[in-house]
């Protein structure tokens, strides 16, 4: 079994930076891409970011320049660095895999909160 285990979030003000990491565990070697998801309140789920095993990356407009994912060495690891964080970027951040044999794995979120 595969588990998606995220830390890193937090509490932290306008302008200020965090830097999420997943970390998966269980009887699989790498993946094909890994991810992150947010959702805030009252709002559904978006694609913050994702990047291959090989290294492709993609964004949404809406944290392009200010985010930045990364693979771990193992493939089996992934970090979101937030800069320039803003309070709309509120919301729990879901880290995803995504194996060769296909399907999703989903970690259990971590909250992100930005003050004003």
């Amino acid at each position: 079994q595969v588990r998606l285990v995220e830390s890193g979030g937090g509490l932290v003000q306008a302008g200020g930076s965090l830097r999420l990491s997943c970390a998966a565990s269980g009887s699989i070697f790498s993946f094909n891409a890994m991810g992150w998801y947010r959702q805030a309140p009252g709002k559904q789920r978006e694609l913050v970011a994702s990047v291959t095993s090989g290294g492709s990356t993609n964004y949404a407009d809406s944290v392009k320049g200010r985010f930045t994912i990364s693979n771990g060495n193992a493939k089996k690891t992934v970090y979101l660095q937030m800069n320039s964080l803003k309070p709309e970027d509120t919301a729990v951040y879901s880290c995803t895999a995504y194996p060769a044999s296909g399907g999703i794995y989903w970690g259990q979120g971590t909250q992100v909160t930005v003050s004003s």
